[in-house]
């Protein structure tokens, strides 16, 4: 959804000596290819990331990677990564493999979506690239799509530690102007070369797709309107067919991906923006339907504006709040991996991301509160986590939200005021628009560390 922009700085050496040096540090684990394609909770790197600036602030970015061992995605060309292949072979991986180099250091597992295309793939001439959001964001021609099959061979040939690839990126490039419609049948035919193409590198190399944006109308609004639908409106038809069509056509898959907020187009969440959620729930449950596939979230979004970098509506406490919420509802939908779209901004404060810019200048915070909220998340529903609501009543109950493991309740008030509620048989006093996790071990409700280690 965010666009994408032309890298503007460069790792520091250290990171680029870590490309040779290290290795990667992901989640592993010997369980078969369907549970590996299953990460747990990560972020994806954009234009500006971890990398030079002031050397404090540098620090204490890649500190807060490094404090747990997340699933990390870098997009091929864009979000922070120069043309690969600006003419046909000749290859330029440098910004590539400072973005691979800095997930290793940091211990993550690297994630690759393969988008976008060089321009020689899309009409363009070879040796130039044209760095607009329109020009990136254009398909492959057909009579390229093998050029980028054999480009993401090349990738996954450098690369031999990273073991997932999502093929594009919501089918950008792929909407029929003429039908109204998505061409699904050409993103298929590209995915399925791309697919080929990495798995006669290794056949134990896991890739998936489609990268949809479920995109939704608001209740009322009749267009494209599709029975996937509630009160947070109603997902567009034709992003339904598409999947349909992938889903039957693909020449195989180690795991589904989608993406999407949850408010609907040209408007605000509805009902509200905690109820409106639901919709990553509803999306899962549709899915988990048709594929027993691994489900990812590639990209998810709760404030309006958030698609064009203008989260900063809301208090921090009501941002994280509502963040909470989605992750809460994207599980109960069925998915163990999601990936946070990181805003960076290459200077001054953001109020939604995972950092402070690397060039702000000494006395940044480590970590800012999503960044956290992630963490504990991954921590307490690592994939394979059995989870469930737990009850809650009082007076305002329904506006309390949970999810709760053997031993942890994670719960968030909705309102922007105190609540006193009963959780699983104890009373809690909650702040407004507070996310708390308690302790079930002990019965005693003891708010946990959000940095507490794993079990």
């Amino acid at each position: 959804m965010a666009a994408g922009w032309r890298v503007g700085a460069v790792l520091s050496m250290t990171l680029v000596l870590a490309l040779v040096v290290s290795l990667c540090g992901g989640r592993s684990g010997g369980r078969g290819a369907t549970a590996e394609a299953s990460l747990g909770w990560g972020i994806t790197h954009t234009q500006y990331s971890a990398a030079d600036g002031d050397p404090s602030t540098v620090s204490t970015a890649v500190k807060a990677l490094s404090a747990r061992s997340l699933p990390q995605n870098q997009h091929l060309m864009g979000w922070g990564a120069d043309n690969p292949e600006p003419s046909p072979g000749h290859y330029d991986f440098a910004s590539l493999d400072e973005r691979i180099a800095l997930i290793r250091k940091t211990g993550g597992t690297p994630v690759i979506t393969l988008c976008c295309a060089p321009d020689w793939m899309k009409g363009g001439s070879p040796g130039r690239t044209d760095w607009s959001r329109r020009a990136l964001e254009t398909a492959p021609d057909p009579g390229h799509y093998d050029d980028f099959a054999a480009l993401a061979a090349k990738v996954a040939e450098r690369y031999p530690d990273v073991r997932h690839y999502i093929v594009w990126n919501e089918f950008k490039g792929f909407f029929d102007d003429r039908r109204q419609r998505w061409d699904h049948v050409a993103y298929t035919e590209l995915y399925n070369r791309v697919h080929r193409a990495l798995k006669k590198v290794d056949e134990k190399i896991l890739v998936g797709g489609p990268y949809l944006d479920m995109d939704s109308f608001a209740s009322g609004d009749t267009r494209y309107a599709s029975s996937l639908a509630g009160p947070w409106g109603s997902v567009d038809r034709r992003v339904l067919d598409a999947f349909e069509y992938w889903n039957v056509h693909k020449v195989g898959a180690d795991f589904v991906v989608v993406d999407g907020s949850s408010f609907p187009r040209g408007g605000p969440a509805l009902p509200d923006e905690f109820r409106a959620t639901d919709k990553f729930t509803e999306v899962g449950r549709w899915l988990r339907q048709r594929t027993s596939l691994p489900l990812w979230w590639a990209e998810y979004y709760v404030e309006p504006g958030a698609q064009d970098g203008r989260r900063g509506r809301w208090t921090a406490k009501h941002r994280l709040a509502v963040e909470a919420a989605a992750l809460m509802a994207i599980a109960a939908g069925g998915a163990e991996t999601a990936f946070f779209w990181n805003p960076q901004r290459r200077d001054g404060r953001c109020a939604a991301c995972l950092w402070n810019s690397t060039a702000a200048g000494p006395g940044t915070p480590e970590t800012l509160p999503i960044m956290a909220l992630i963490r504990h998340f991954d921590i307490t529903f690592p994939p394979g986590t059995e989870h469930r609501p737990v009850r809650v009543t009082g007076e305002d109950a329904h506006a309390v939200r949970s999810l709760a493991t053997d031993t942890t309740v994670l719960v968030v008030n909705t309102l922007d005021r105190p609540v006193e509620v009963t959780v699983a048989g104890r009373t809690v006093t909650l702040d407004s628009y507070q996310v708390r996790w308690l302790d079930d071990r002990t019965g005693d409700g003891a708010l946990r560390r959000p940095d507490a280690p794993g079990r």
